[in-house]
C-alpha cells in the first residue's frame, strides 16, 4: 500500500532530575552540596533513507516518544543524557506542526537530519544552587519537560518525470513498456489509485525516474476525483510528460484535455508552469489520429514538443526518451529541492509568548495557566520546602501575585495550575 499523508504524535524525552545531596567524607568537616545535575531527555530525529519510498511504517506507528535523561547522583556525578530517536523516512518528507500549519522540516537527500522535537534539559542539581548565604541547599531541579507536539507529515516523490493527463489516457501502460513497473492497467477511469515509480533507460547509458501520477480532472484542485490527493506530486518533478488521448476514444477533445490539466495544475502552483513540459500524443494506433494531431498542433499556440506514440505497439517511444532525457540533462538535480547550507543560519521571529495567563473557574478559583509558568511549576519539587519557597520568589518575579490582586484576589481564595491546588496567602 502507498501511504503518502498521515498525521504522527511526537514527544522528546523529558530531562532528568537533578539530586539532593552531600559529601560525607572521613575527614572532612562541612562537605557541603554534592548532588549532580540529571542528563537531557532524547530529541526525536527524523533522518532520511533513500532505501524508502512510502510513509507506510507510520501506519502502524503514530506515536514516537523519545527517552528521558537519566537522574543526576551523588558526589555530582551527572547522569547520562538520553539518546535521540531516529526515525527513518522516505527522501521528500515534508513535515508541518498541526497547530501552527508551521513547516517544521523539508528532508530531501540521503542521510538528512532535522530534530522535530527537542528534549528537555535535565534538572541542577543542589551543589548548583549553593551561594555564601546558603551553601548547602536543600532543594535541585526536576527536568525539563521535553516538546510535545502532533505533526502532519506528507511525502512528495522525487521523480524525475511526473506523467500527468486524464484518466485512461494511457499513462500506465506508457509507464509499464519503459519501465520494469508493473501498475495495474484496466479499462476504467481512476485504475491507479496512488502513484507508481519506475525506472527508465533510455539505452545509451541515462537513466531516470517516472512517476505515474493518478488521473487528474477538472476540479482536481477542489478535490474533485483523486487528483487532489496527488498533486503534491508534481511539485517535486523536474520535467512533466503530459500524456493525450489523440484517437479521443473516449469523446473528449484532445486540445480541451491538455487546456484543463494545465489550468489545473497552475491553479494549484503557478510555478508548475515554468517546468518544462513534452507532449506524448499517445494511442496513434487508433482511426482518425493522425487527422486529430494535425488539428492539435495548430490550435496549440505554445511550442511545446509533441511526440506521436503509441504505449501499445511501443511507436515513437525511444524518441519521445531521448527527448526527456536531454531535457533533464540541462536542468540542475536539485532545482525543485530545498538545499541547505551548513553555514547559512536562518533566524524565525518567534512571538514572544506572554509567561502566564489568569482565568476563573466556576467554583471561583483562579487559574494559572501559560507555557513558562507550567514549565516552572514541572521543575520544582514541591516535596521540599525550599524548592517550595523558590518557586513563590519565582512567580513573584513574574508579577502573578501582583496580577491576582488586580483581578480581586483575597487572603483565602484558591489558586490552580494544572492539576494542583494553592492557598492565597497575602
Amino acid at each position: 500500500m502507498f501511504v503518502d499523508q498521515v498525521n504522527v504524535y511526537v514527544k522528546a524525552g523529558d530531562g532528568g532530575n537533578g539530586l539532593v545531596a552531600y559529601r560525607r567524607e572521613k575527614y572532612v568537616p562541612k562537605g557541603g552540596p554534592a548532588g549532580g545535575d540529571g542528563g537531557n531527555g532524547g530529541d526525536v530525529v527524523f533522518k532520511v533513507d533513500e532505501g524508502l519510498n512510502t510513509l507506510m511504517d507510520f501506519r502502524y506507528n503514530r506515536h514516537f516518544k523519545a527517552k528521558r535523561g537519566e537522574n543526576g547522583m551523588s558526589k555530582n556525578q551527572h547522569g547520562k543524557n538520553a539518546d535521540p530517536l531516529v526515525v527513518a523516512v522516505p527522501p521528500g518528507t515534508t513535515v508541518y506542526d498541526e497547530e501552527t500549519g508551521e513547516t517544521i522540516a523539508d528532508l530531501t537527500t540521503h542521510e538528512q537530519e532535522a530534530v522535530i522535537a527537542q528534549g528537555g534539559r535535565g534538572g541542577r542539581g543542589n551543589s548548583r544552587f549553593a551561594t555564601p548565604r546558603n551553601p548547602a541547599p536543600e532543594f535541585a531541579e526536576n527536568g525539563e519537560p521535553g516538546q510535545e507536539r502532533n505533526i502532519k507529515v506528507e511525502l512528495k516523490l522525487l521523480a524525475d518525470v511526473g506523467l500527468v493527463g486524464f484518466p485512461s489516457v494511457g499513462k500506465s501502460t506508457l509507464l509499464s513498456v519503459v519501465s520494469a513497473a508493473k501498475p495495474k492497467i484496466a479499462d476504467y477511469h481512476f485504475t491507479t489509485l496512488a502513484p507508481n515509480l519506475g525506472v527508465v533507460d533510455t539505452g545509451d547509458q541515462r537513466s531516470f525516474v517516472m512517476a505515474d501520477l493518478p488521473g487528474l480532472i477538472e476540479g482536481a484542485h477542489e478535490g474533485v476525483g483523486l487528483g487532489h490527493q496527488f498533486l503534491r506530486h508534481v511539485e517535486r518533478t523536474r520535467v512533466i510528460l503530459h500524456v493525450i488521448d489523440i484517437a479521443s476514444t473516449e469523446g473528449r477533445d484532445p486540445y480541451d484535455d491538455f487546456i484543463k490539466i494545465n489550468e489545473e495544475l497552475k491553479a494549484y502552483d503557478e510555478t508548475l508552469m515554468n517546468r518544462p513540459q513534452i507532449i506524448a500524443a499517445n494511442k496513434m494506433d487508433m482511426p482518425g489520429a493522425e487527422e486529430n494531431l494535425q488539428e492539435f498542433k495548430q490550435k496549440l499556440n505554445k511550442d511545446y514538443p509533441i511526440h506521436a506514440i503509441s504505449a501499445l505497439t511501443k511507436e515513437g517511444l525511444r524518441d519521445i526518451l531521448y527527448e526527456i532525457a536531454d531535457s533533464l540533462e540541462k536542468i540542475p538535480k536539485h532545482s525543485t529541492e530545498v538545499v541547505e547550507t551548513e553555514e547559512q543560519v536562518v533566524y524565525r521571529y518567534k512571538k514572544e509568548e506572554i509567561p502566564f495567563a489568569i482565568t476563573r473557574d466556576p467554583d471561583g478559583a483562579f487559574v494559572l495557566s501559560g507555557v513558562k509558568i507550567e514549565k516552572l511549576f514541572k521543575m520544582t519539587d514541591f516535596n521540599r520546602d525550599e524548592a517550595v519557597q523558590r518557586f513563590a520568589r519565582q512567580i513573584r518575579g513574574m508579577g502573578v501575585d501582583e496580577e491576582l490582586r488586580k483581578r480581586g484576589a483575597k487572603d483565602g481564595d484558591t489558586i490552580r495550575i494544572m492539576d494542583f491546588e494553592f492557598e492565597f496567602i497575602e
